[in-house]
Parts: C-alpha cells; sequence; structure tokens
C-alpha cells in the first residue's frame, strides 16, 4: 500500500535509512539524522513536494520522496527524487511502484526534470533509474568521500515529454494530492487501490 508519509512514520524511516549512512557509500551523510532532524525535512520538504511510504502489513517497508536540487527561481522546474527500501522488498518491483506514483505527481504538479544523484558505487541504484527511464547526463569524479574512498557522483535525469514553455512554477503537491480519495485516484490509475 502507499500512502502519504506522515510525522509517525519517521521512526520508520530512519530504520530504514540507518543502515545507508553507516555502512554504505549510498547517502553521504556520516551520522543518522536524528528524529527531531529527519521530522524537520519531512514537513520541509512536503510543503511542496510528495513524500510518499510502502506499507505492508502496518509496517513502513520504504519511502520515496522529491525535494528541491536548486535554490534559484529559474531551476524551479526541476526537482530531485530520492528512495529507500527495506532489504527483504527490494528487488520486487516495488521501487518501480513507488517512483511510478511519485513521478505521476510530479508532472502534474508541473515538473519537467527529474533528477536522482547516486554515487557511483552504488551500481544497483543506477540500474534501477536506468530501467525506469533515467539517463545518465553527469558524472562527477572523485567529488565525495565516505568510508575511505573517493567517490564518484552520477547524476541521472528523466524529462516530461512537455514541449511548450512554462508559464507557471509547479503547484505544491497538495494541490494535485488534495485528500487521500485524490491519492486513491491516482493509485488507481496504476492499479493499486
Amino acid at each position: 500500500m502507499i500512502r502519504k508519509a506522515t510525522v509517525a512514520d519517521v521512526p520508520a524511516m530512519l530504520e530504514i535509512y540507518a543502515p545507508h549512512v553507516l555502512t554504505t557509500t549510498n547517502s553521504f551523510e556520516y551520522e543518522v539524522p536524528s528524529v527531531e532532524t529527519f521530522t524537520d525535512r519531512l514537513v520541509s520538504y512536503t510543503k511542496q513536494f510528495p513524500w510518499l511510504v510502502w506499507e505492508e502489513n502496518g509496517a513502513v517497508k520504504g519511502y520515496a520522496y522529491a525535494s528541491l536540487p536548486f535554490s534559484r527561481p529559474g531551476y524551479r522546474w526541476c526537482c530531485e527524487v530520492s528512495i529507500y527500501l527495506a532489504p527483504d522488498i527490494q528487488r520486487k518491483g516495488v521501487g518501480k511502484t513507488l517512483y511510478a506514483v511519485l513521478e505521476h505527481i510530479l508532472w502534474q504538479q508541473g515538473y519537467r526534470t527529474i533528477y536522482s544523484v547516486v554515487t557511483g558505487t552504488n551500481t544497483g541504484s543506477v540500474a534501477f533509474h536506468k530501467k525506469v527511464g533515467y539517463a545518465v547526463f553527469a558524472v562527477f569524479p572523485n567529488c565525495g568521500y565516505k568510508l575511505g574512498q573517493n567517490l564518484d557522483v552520477i547524476w541521472l535525469q528523466k524529462q516530461s515529454n512537455i514541449g511548450e514553455m512554462p508559464t507557471e512554477f509547479p503547484v505544491p503537491w497538495t494541490s494535485v494530492v488534495e485528500n487521500d480519495e485524490k491519492l486513491t485516484d491516482i493509485l488507481a490509475i496504476f492499479s493499486l487501490s
């Protein structure tokens, strides 16, 4: 089941995220964020962007969200997406489904380009993004350092097929997903309701 993330989900999401911070180069954070910091992140991002969770049997098993990659107004039609899944649901189509719903909302908001920024050592994530339609467009060699390694950073992108020039900034995601019924309508598009 896909639903909107809530503050009550923060501990479960941190449990999924913590191993990426502590034992991998998938995240460039060195310390696991506190509950308060992660809650602030969720509240801040969801003013404009969707943050969705995948829930099974009452337990959060994964999440995906979008954020702003650049701050200046001319970049407003771009966003960045991230996804984290519990190990037991990886490679089962959950990530593909979460991204499909997330991207649908972002396109409806008015975004034109979606980025994903992936550590070069995270070959599984690069392969996943290519499989769901993202293309590598930039590699920044030795851009980061973690766990005793110099790390490349790979930028992937997916662009909308809207041809005309935008006339308005993207709307907040709550304009697209005004309530749970609207989210149910979106999930029905993907046969998930």
